[in-house]
């Protein structure tokens, strides 16, 4: 019982990262659709789109550390 919170922590963060991934990966999809080409992730998207996430998760980590 006492580890329960964690869990469901855990559980609704799993669930909110796949429903954020497949709306981005819709937006990407429907993008390209509007342009007439495939997606692409080069090198640099790659570089940009994991800082952006790793300043994401320390947002999240001070949030939680108050």
């Amino acid at each position: 019982m006492k580890n329960n919170w964690q869990s469901k922590i855990i559980v609704t963060g799993a669930v909110v990262g796949a429903i954020v991934g497949v709306v981005a990966a819709v937006i990407l999809v429907q993008n390209a659709e509007k342009t007439g080409t495939r997606p692409s992730l080069t090198a640099g998207d790659g570089v940009k789109v994991g800082l952006g996430l790793m300043g994401v998760l320390k947002m999240l980590a001070d949030f939680g550390a108050r």
